[in-house]
């Protein structure tokens, strides 16, 4: 198996601009909310409920590490709250067709996807944005010939180790499979080596009206927890795939909220808000 930091060559690093719009800009910023997410109710049920299902001490992981990891995977995942959207490409596991496209977006839409890219580009985006957060030993796992997730190695103190599967798009698994799935046994595959090839380099400039959107996207949805997460990234993707409108989307997720009753401010405010997004982005 060839490994994916030989893939290709790694581009030359270009001094980094005064521009607060760039790549560098965008993962500190990351890191600050990812500060700000570790009390949210959100963030700690889905960390205990992590931490539970693998059957880790609490104390024996980084809860940073994995503020920031599931902050990424949200936003990176097909019709996460970063607007990705899954179609067949044909390019290679690597990430370098999104930030391309990424590069001509001139306006960020709700109801619309910021680039589209199949699983293995969108398990390369995540691996190499966590890595490039700081993140140790986020891979790539082949669980079928034909389809690509990442996985997580974690390194438990005075625990053998553990690998997390992080699926960047639901394809063979169901609605109730997120960050952690126990779907594919990531052990089938021999090794899995760490994604260091730098898809884009620091000084990479985001169209500022994209920049912004990733970040008020976080603002927004990042404390919700894992199942309201679930369930508006299957409204979002029925309207990339036009499924139904975005109005329709936007009543369901109203439904959601009353349905919601008096769970965790978090949620029904990312139900709420994500009505509002619909129905701002949607033509008139």
């Amino acid at each position: 198996m060839v490994r994916i930091a030989d893939a290709g060559p790694k581009p030359t690093e270009p001094a980094l601009s005064a521009s607060n719009a760039n790549l560098a800009r965008l993962i500190g910023t990351i890191h600050e909310r990812a500060k700000s997410l570790e009390s949210t109710s959100g963030m700690r049920l889905s960390f205990r409920s992590f931490t539970t299902a693998y059957k880790v001490p609490p104390q024996s992981v980084s809860y940073s590490d994995y503020v920031v990891a599931r902050l990424l995977y949200e936003a990176t995942r097909d019709a996460g709250f970063w607007n990705l959207h899954w179609t067949i490409t044909d390019q290679p596991p690597n990430s370098d067709n999104i930030w391309r496209q990424w590069h001509l977006v001139t306006h960020a839409s709700p109801v619309v996807p910021t680039a589209s890219a199949e699983c293995d580009e969108l398990s390369a985006l995540f691996a190499f944005l966590a890595g490039r957060a700081g993140i140790k030993g986020v891979g790539l796992f082949w669980p079928f010939p034909n389809h690509t997730v990442a996985v997580w190695v974690m390194h438990p103190a005075n625990r053998d180790p553990i690998r997390i599967v992080i699926p960047t798009s639901q394809i063979f698994l169901d609605v109730t499979d997120s960050f952690g799935t126990r779907k594919f046994d990531p052990w089938r595959q021999k090794s899995v080596y760490e994604y260091t090839r730098r898809d884009a380099p620091d000084a990479f400039e985001f169209p500022k009206p994209l920049f912004d959107f990733f970040l008020s996207q976080v603002d927004k949805y990042a404390a919700a927890s894992d199942s309201t997460l679930q369930q508006l990234r299957y409204l979002r993707e029925g309207v990339f795939l036009k499924y139904w409108s975005a109005e329709e989307a936007a009543r369901d997720a109203l439904r959601r909220a009353k349905d919601f009753g008096s769970g965790p401010a978090e949620d029904l405010s990312a139900f709420q808000t994500f009505a509002q997004d619909m129905r701002s982005g949607a033509p008139k």
